[in-house]
């Protein structure tokens, strides 16, 4: 019997699927963009799963727009930037998920130039030799800190690390148990101890701890005194600590150096600017600690980076552990690092200059104007269905620092008219959606923007994002 020919889409539904040519042919934007194999695994892929559609349902369309128009949001999705900036305005200054510090101009300029061009990162421009990448910020880090010499790696994490590593390897080292903190990400500080090589001996009580404390824990076998900054939590009540000064005077007892976990990394005098009082690495240093560790990232207002500051020659310890190398910073983040503390002196300016410290020192008076007006606009954005009124808030510093320490601020109050937790949470999808996120806080049933973090350069664009939600 002959068979019947097929001379349509009924009889063979997958005709009607177009080539990978005929889709190219129509792509050449795309295979421009993105590269000629991209293109081709991406129409495969869509085809394949057409294919699978038609055998469920032979009237599923298949039209070339179609297919092409998927091809390009699918080629544009995989290769948009999974890094993206966003607003912070959840009230936290130095928000670890949002990317903590946001850099000064200087610093984003200097990145820019030493990335695009090769640099005189380890050359010494004046012998024509082999030069030392540290040279360009430890001359600034001693200046601003005090100390005799200084060497970064990329944070503070590491820092203390390489310093136990360094100095207390295989012996061991005596730390209050009201400081045995754990930081970002769940690491703790004894974790930390345990892989640099040394032996924690915890000394003292959760609540208290006393200079006999660190006296009865010293033997034969310990490396060093160290003090860690409970930058992250704060005890209060019946509570005691020994100062760095005690415990400077008691290592010098003992012939052992004095290591302070700094952590927050402050170069300022806080109280003088209004802000809660923390200590600065100079004040540690005149203390008497013979190291200091702290972040980049943190109070300072730079990159990601971990800061040893101190004695000579335990900086040159350090600098001639093998593990060095391995935590060593590239030539972007010295670069910003580098401008970031050039800032810092012309301390009559740095709070303008510096994105952190200009946040943090805004005067509450000028978040609630600007809270007034922007309060119309997000209003009109939202037609009815949320309530929206300008409140009194606290901002926090965030990332470790001052953890009980507040700022007035002021923000925008999202409540919705349903009270209904999931269009507030609808809400904040869409705000995650827009070109640049917006990233508020859920508080007390509503979604609250602390606009402490909305600099005046984001405004426009703040306003634009609303607009395009208007309905």
């Amino acid at each position: 019997m002959q068979k019947k020919p097929i001379d349509s889409y009924q009889d063979n539904p997958y005709r009607q699927l177009p080539g990978i040519d005929t889709l190219l042919l129509q792509m050449p934007e795309a295979t421009e963009t993105w590269g000629r194999d991209a293109v081709i695994a991406c129409l495969q892929g869509i085809l394949a799963d057409l294919r699978l559609a038609l055998a469920a349902d032979p009237a599923t369309e298949c039209h070339l727009s179609a297919i092409r128009q998927r091809a390009i949001r699918t080629l544009e999705d995989a290769n948009a930037p999974s890094l993206t900036p966003v607003m912070n305005l959840t009230g936290t200054v130095l928000h670890t998920n949002l990317g903590r510090a946001v850099l000064p101009t200087e610093a984003l300029t200097a990145i820019t130039a030493v990335a695009g061009a090769s640099s005189n990162l380890e050359f010494d421009l004046t012998l024509g030799a082999r030069g030392d990448r540290e040279s360009h910020v430890e001359g600034l880090i001693c200046e601003l800190t005090g100390a005799e010499s200084a060497t970064v790696v990329n944070n503070n994490a590491a820092a203390v690390l390489l310093v136990l590593n360094t100095l207390a390897v295989h012996r061991e080292v005596p730390v209050s148990r009201g400081e045995l903190v754990e930081i970002g990400g769940s690491f703790r500080i004894p974790d930390v101890m345990e892989r640099s090589g040394c032996t924690l001996v915890e000394t003292g009580a959760t609540n208290r701890t006393h200079v006999q404390d660190y006296r009865d824990a010293i033997t034969e076998k310990t490396a060093l005194l160290m003090k860690v900054h409970t930058s992250n939590y704060c005890l209060q009540g019946f509570t005691h600590a020994v100062s760095e000064q005690t415990l400077a005077a008691l290592a010098r007892e003992y012939s052992l150096p004095l290591v302070v976990d700094l952590g927050s990394g402050n170069l300022v005098d806080f109280t003088a600017l209004g802000l809660p009082e923390e200590r600065t690495v100079a004040q540690v240093l005149a203390d008497g600690a013979d190291l200091v560790t702290f972040s980049g990232d943190k109070l300072l207002g730079g990159p990601q980076a971990g800061l040893i500051a101190g004695r000579h020659e335990l900086v040159e310890a350090v600098r001639r552990n093998p593990l060095k190398r391995a935590l060593r910073l590239d030539k972007m983040t010295l670069a910003a690092l580098t401008e970031t503390l050039k800032l810092y002196r012309d301390p009559a300016r740095v709070t303008q200059r510096l994105p952190t410290l200009r946040m943090l020192t805004r005067p509450v008076e000028h978040i609630r104007k600007q809270a007034d007006d922007l309060l119309a606009v997000v209003q009109s954005a939202l037609s009815g269905t949320f309530r929206v009124t300008v409140a009194n808030c606290q901002s926090q510093i965030g990332s470790g620092s001052l953890p009980i320490e507040t700022l007035d601020s002021a923000a925008l109050r999202i409540a919705p008219v349903s009270n209904k937790d999931a269009d507030l949470r609808e809400l904040q999808l869409k705000l995650r959606r827009l070109p640049v996120p917006i990233i508020g806080r859920l508080h007390q049933h509503a979604l609250w923007l602390d606009l402490r973090c909305l600099e005046a350069t984001q405004q426009a664009q703040f306003i634009t994002q609303w607009q395009t939600l208007l309905p």
